[in-house]
């Protein structure tokens, strides 16, 4: 038996979603991403001697619409509680945050069959950037900067249980959570700035053992990439630990993306090393079942939802995943639906050559110059046989390159699709008259010499023949 197979992997985690409101979570200042270092700071994020913290209501709003996506119970009260910890960017020494009580309480998030629990969310601020400069010719720098336009960012932190058991299990988690985090529309979900972070517990343990393993944390992981491997990273380091008869130390780890492997950086500290009590600068939020029924109204259709609908349209589970990963396209193609377009020929264009288009050129949807409405009426025209699917193909890239509709394209470049019987008749006798060679080995019973014959008669209108009178012209002749 190898030696992985012996063993069970446990793993929880925390991602930490910066709330997507104009203003920070205690203090008017903006959270822009990427504006000028300290820019977006007052007295009340550099924590100045008599300032007191204001609770944003859209804050609570939108971890109140978190928890009911989640299926979360909303408790009709929380509180706020001070994180005794020092942060070097976070002026205050402290973390406004919440333990005992927090605004989200239970709940789950189903990946792939498969049922995993939340234990709770609960609201806090968000600490600064450090920025670390200078050399020393050893660890690299020799100083930091410290940047607090982040410092005061409205965060919810989404605990998991330790319900997950694979690498491939995580990243589902934290993808299907991203998604319905971006279509509830709290939280961009974007990893590389850093507005969707995650930190992970993992542990090992022998197969059929009933007590977890000793649990290492890896901080702030940016990319489902560097997830998924600085978890392998860490199972294999806990199970070697363990086959020497070594101990796993209860701690908190970095990853290194560029060396791919994980480092030590503290003892991991338990909630009494935080010395938490409550904040004494704001009251208990009392939150009414009013409240929560106004929030719930506003719940737009979550991912699983969509992807359910889409495959009841007759899309496959792959094609409907596909689409609902990109929120763009997953509202580009309700706009499709709702201007009552073929949704097979939709969803071919979209999967095909407009999906390579974006790739190739590296945009969302949104950033080309095709609306639903152009793209329905191209599906139209190809449903009324004005023009072949194959010129639909060629004219497509025009249509996304500038915006031309397709009605416009196919009349001045004359792209409508030859149905008249006898004006393609002529063109396939003209193919069969000029390749007897191939005429005769398709009667001798060549049979898949037909596409060839199509190919040509396709060629020589240009793209523009009826496929299906040319189907029936050629049997005609050749059999």
């Amino acid at each position: 038996m190898q030696t992985r197979e012996k063993y069970e992997v446990v793993i929880g985690l925390e991602v930490h979603a910066q709330l997507k409101t104009k203003s920070k979570i205690f203090a008017p200042d903006g959270t822009e991403f990427g504006n000028e270092q300290n820019t977006q700071i007052s007295p009340i994020t550099l924590g100045m001697p008599g300032v007191l913290p204001v609770l944003n209501k859209k804050v609570v709003d939108m971890a109140i619409l978190t928890g009911l996506a989640l299926g979360s119970k909303i408790p009709n009260r929380c509180k706020f509680d001070r994180k005794q910890y020092f942060y070097p960017d976070l002026p205050k020494g402290y973390q406004i945050s919440q333990y005992d009580e927090p605004i989200c309480l239970g709940g789950h998030l189903d990946i792939a069959g498969k049922r995993i629990g939340i234990t709770r969310a609960h609201l806090e601020e968000d600490a600064g950037k450090l920025v670390h400069a200078g050399s020393n010719g050893i660890s690299g720098s020799n100083y930091s900067l410290v940047d607090l336009n982040r410092a005061g960012t409205p965060l919810l932190e989404i605990v998991s249980e330790p319900d997950m058991r694979s690498s491939d299990e995580a990243k589902a988690y934290v993808e299907e959570l991203r998604n319905i985090l971006r279509y509830i529309g709290v939280c961009d979900g974007n990893l590389e700035e850093g507005s969707l972070r995650c930190d992970a517990n993992i542990s090992v343990m022998l197969k059929g053992a009933t007590e977890f393993g000793t649990r290492a944390e890896i901080k702030n992981v940016n990319s489902f990439r560097s997830l998924q491997r600085a978890i392998e990273y860490e199972i294999e380091r806990q199970i070697e630990l363990v086959e020497e008869g070594e101990r796993v130390v209860q701690e908190t780890r970095l990853w290194d993306d560029n060396l791919g492997e994980t480092r030590s950086m503290r003892g991991k500290e338990d909630a009494h090393d935080y010395r938490y009590f409550p904040e004494p600068d704001l009251m208990p939020l009392e939150i009414s079942q009013e409240w929560i029924e106004r929030i719930n109204a506003t719940m737009p259709e979550l991912p699983a939802a969509k992807r359910a609908r889409y495959m009841g349209l007759g899309l496959n589970e792959y094609d409907a995943g596909i689409i609902v990963e990109q929120m763009e396209l997953a509202l580009f193609f309700d706009k499709i639906i709702e201007l009552g377009a073929n949704v097979k020929t939709s969803i071919n264009f979209l999967m095909g050559e407009i999906a390579a288009y974006l790739k190739d050129e590296k945009l969302g949807i949104s950033e080309t110059k095709l609306t639903p409405e152009n793209l329905v009426e191209l599906v139209n025209l190809i449903e009324k046989g004005t023009i072949s699917n194959n010129i639909g193909k060629q004219i497509i890239f025009t249509m996304l390159k500038d915006g031309t509709n397709a009605s416009q394209i196919v009349e001045k470049q004359g792209l409508s699709q030859i149905s008249d019987e006898s004006a393609l008749k002529e063109i396939v006798q003209k193919i069969v008259s000029s390749n007897p060679e191939q005429v005769n080995a398709y009667k001798s019973g060549k049979i898949q010499l037909f596409g060839f014959f199509v190919g040509q008669v396709m060629k020589e209108s240009k793209g523009r023949a009826n496929p299906k009178t040319v189907n029936e012209l050629l049997k005609e002749m050749l059999d």
